[in-house]
């Protein structure tokens, strides 16, 4: 609810129902009175008019509940004891009635991740077992997962699960599931977030000025991104750690397998956790991944398959059967990378490209460009200066992945400014006179650079 507020300051005093306010005066100057004082900051005199409105007037504005929450958790941090408890408790019913009253703007699975949250801050003084609030994050999964949304409520419903594994209370099977669970969410989340993003890199890469309101939907969406995919992600993975290593899997996987023979998403989650946790040279992945692609072939089967046999058939049947233009980015990226790695540079960046195509708001192929740019200046000139001239293609290079990918912007500069310094002096220029001039860099890199003016 928090995070509603910032949004909606201005607009929830403008929205008032005229017609009610005109039959009750009371409520209206109310909520005129501990609005001023929210706005100030002054928590604890806001909260009697607020208390006003809302017991008389709860439909009266939205106001009464996007504020409220401001008044209650100042209440909660400034009491001990038993008063400390009924604040919370209040909130808690708060949260109840903002969905009662407008349901419309207060999802059952926001309402539902909100109590559960509060809860687990909360746990000691509600005398709340692990289980119980596990139990209240499950609740809203179950009934709304498409708006249990929170990045924090997210990682604590799958850490709270961990936690009840190493007490004996749930399995490692349950345990997993959660994770992917989880992880799914997540994939849609930023992949909706990705999708907005990409149209206004491809403006902005269009030359087209962005608007203000482009400006702020691309900070937001690239900061929602990052927290999921540098912090959530990453934590989660820190949280399982070894309770998902090779020797647990394995017997596991292999006690379940014939009667899961048949069941694609349990085939789909193992071979992903295998793969996940470095797994793939055990007997049971192959199996796992030649099982699944019999009765349902995906691009990850594929993939799997291409990395065990190196065969061509299919690294091309994984690009055929990925649909979904971030993942097939995100495969087209694995693709790269692997290639990259076995020092296939040409073809590399090829699929490195493939990838901002579908994806341009990810800056991270540009970066892995640079380096093999960087990492070939030996072998692309005719001499020394041709060679490190190689290095401002490499810097040019970094410097677009910050462009286009604000979340990359300062690893960016620092690669830029690393190539740089490796690239020739104003000095060689001069001796060399050359500036401003056209220059061809040769092997598998073949572009045609200009030289810097002095």
């Amino acid at each position: 609810m928090k995070a509603r507020i910032t949004t909606v300051f201005m607009a929830l005093l403008l929205g008032f129902n005229f017609g009610f306010a005109q039959q009750d005066e009371e409520c209206m100057n109310n909520l005129s009175i501990f609005n001023s004082y929210v706005k100030s900051k002054k928590y604890d005199e806001a909260y009697e008019p607020w208390m006003a409105v809302r017991k008389k007037c709860p439909k009266f504005n939205r106001a009464i509940y996007a504020y409220g929450d401001d008044i209650l958790e100042h209440k909660i941090e400034t009491s001990t004891g038993a008063e400390k408890v009924a604040f919370i408790k209040d909130l808690m019913l708060l949260y109840d009635q903002s969905r009662e009253y407008f349901p419309s703007k207060y999802a059952l699975g926001e309402v539902l991740s909100d109590k559960a949250e509060l809860a687990y801050t909360y746990r000691s003084e509600l005398n709340m077992t692990k289980e119980q609030v596990y139990n209240m994050f499950d609740e809203a999964y179950e009934k709304d997962k498409a708006n249990f949304t929170s990045p924090k409520g997210l990682y604590t419903y799958f850490s709270l699960i961990v936690d009840l594994y190493d007490d004996g209370k749930k399995s490692a099977q349950e345990m997993f599931d959660k994770y992917d669970d989880v992880i799914e969410i997540i994939e849609d989340i930023t992949g909706k977030y990705t999708v907005q993003l990409n149209k206004i890199v491809e403006k902005e890469e269009a030359g087209q000025k962005l608007s203000k309101r482009d400006g702020q939907i691309k900070r937001r969406n690239e900061s929602v991104i990052d927290a999921f995919e540098t912090k959530i992600i990453p934590s989660m993975d820190k949280k399982l750690g070894d309770r998902a290593n090779c020797e647990v899997l394995v017997p596991l996987y292999e006690k379940d397998f014939e009667k899961n023979k048949e069941n694609t998403v349990w085939l789909q989650r193992a071979m992903n956790r295998m793969f996940a946790k470095g797994c793939k040279e055990e007997p049971l992945f192959l199996k796992l991944v030649e099982q699944k692609n019999n009765i349902q072939p995906t691009a990850d089967t594929s993939y799997y398959l291409y990395l065990l046999t190196d065969e061509q058939k299919y690294f091309d049947q994984t690009i055929e059967l990925e649909t979904d233009p971030i993942k097939k980015a995100k495969l087209y990226k694995k693709l790269a990378e692997d290639l990259k790695s076995k020092g296939s540079y040409g073809t590399a960046r090829r699929y490195f490209n493939e990838a901002l195509k579908l994806n341009p708001s990810d800056g991270s192929p540009y970066l892995s460009i640079a380096a093999m740019y960087a990492k070939s200046a030996n072998n692309c000139g005719s001499d020394n200066f041709s060679k490190r001239a190689v290095f401002w293609l490499a810097a040019n290079t970094a410097e677009r992945a910050g462009r286009v990918d604000g979340r990359l912007k300062k690893t960016a500069a620092q690669n830029a400014a690393s190539y740089r310094a490796s690239a020739p002096t104003k000095a060689e220029i001069f001796q060399k006179g050359n500036a401003g001039q056209p220059l061809k860099i040769g092997c598998w890199i073949n572009i045609t650079i200009t030289v810097p003016e002095i």
